[in-house]
């Protein structure tokens, strides 16, 4: 984001001192009225003396804390407020209500100091120049922000090393491949060293191998740097390999904010028996102890809840032509689904406490 020549205030003097939260969201609301238009010919004129509007809840009372050189996942499916709430972070967006905070700053406020030290990625959104090599943009974002030529060469150089940058730095940005070019948007938005970073959908389109690449980058960028960042991303790989942390939200509403390790204990009253059979056994057999999530005559795999899985692998052992089994932990993938999916426990929505690391 530009930011615009000038002084600007110190940051709110409710943020103070090293253990103050980077990021600050409290009671975070943001509704949309929506304009519902009538089919046909006589609907639309309908509309023009009548309107009919709807309420869009994009961010329902959504309140968290990040602190400095945390790298936390924010999870959501379609539509549930992810990058709504970016964008009201970046100060793209105003808040209906509540109160945020970057830095110190009000974020909509768009004063010159704070633009200066975020910088928000958007895997669906360009702002290379598509006629003109990468290195063009950048050096107009050194003019934007006012980054001294010293600092730009360090950085740039950095950025180059660490993303590979090196062959593709001069070729016009139509001719690069999506990889390429995303790995140029990244470059782009950190060569004015950035405090905060908001990445939302960084891998989006990517082969498997240039996921990895990126992810690499941003870890390694955090650890260098401490820059403080929040990732949206479907892609668990992304999440599992950079975040100890996630939030989770779901229709606007914060469902869960803590240790990604933590999710599988506190959602999934579950186990996964994966058995071997020398015969054949049949499924209506199998469904006596527990939900078959997968059959073949000599194999399965049972979900058994967790407070029962010794006694059921037990009586399975006993009763059965068992050659082999596996007691397998969930997957937090599938956790993460069923929670999106509005399957997870009731008792186990509550949200975690804020701020959990």
């Amino acid at each position: 984001m530009a930011a615009v020549p000038g002084p600007a205030p110190a940051p709110s003097a409710s943020v103070a001192g090293d253990a103050a939260p980077v990021i600050h969201v409290h009671r975070l609301c943001k509704y949309y009225r929506v304009y519902q238009k009538q089919p046909g010919l006589l609907g639309s004129l309908r509309g023009l003396v009548r309107r009919t509007y709807r309420e869009v809840r994009a961010v329902e009372d959504v309140s968290f804390d990040i602190y400095a050189g945390e790298l936390v996942g924010f999870l959501g499916p379609n539509g549930a407020g992810k990058t709504t709430t970016l964008k009201v972070l970046s100060g793209l967006l105003y808040p209906t209500s509540g109160r945020v905070s970057v830095l110190g700053y009000d974020p909509w406020k768009r004063q010159p100091e704070f633009q200066r030290q975020f910088s928000l990625v958007l895997g669906q959104k360009n702002q290379l120049w598509w006629d003109l090599p990468a290195i063009e943009t950048f050096v107009l974002n050194k003019e934007i922000y006012g980054v001294p030529d010293g600092q730009f060469r360090r950085t740039l150089d950095e950025l180059v090393e660490l993303l590979d940058l090196e062959r593709t730095l001069y070729v016009q940005v139509r001719k690069l491949s999506l990889g390429e070019r995303m790995k140029c948007e990244l470059a782009a938005a950190l060569l004015h060293s950035p405090r905060v970073l908001f990445l939302d959908e960084p891998t989006i389109g990517l082969d498997v191998v240039m996921q990895q690449r990126i992810r690499d980058f941003i870890k390694e960028y955090n650890r260098r740097h401490g820059a403080t960042i929040l990732l949206t991303s479907h892609y668990m790989d992304d999440v599992k390999e950079l975040c100890r942390r996630v939030i989770i939200i779901n229709h606007g509403r914060l469902i869960y904010d803590g240790r990604l390790d933590e999710i599988v204990r506190r959602y999934a009253d579950w186990k996964v028996l994966l058995a071997v059979f020398e015969q054949p056994v049949e499924r209506a057999r199998l469904e006596e102890f527990g939900e078959v999530v997968s059959y073949e005559p000599l194999q399965a795999a049972i979900r058994v809840p967790r407070s029962e899985i010794a006694a059921r692998t037990g009586r399975l052992l006993a009763e059965l032509p068992v050659l082999d089994v596996t007691i397998q932990e969930t997957e937090v993938e599938d956790v993460i689904r069923r929670i999106f999916g509005g399957t997870a426990d009731a008792d186990a929505a509550a949200p975690a406490s804020a701020g959990a690391t």
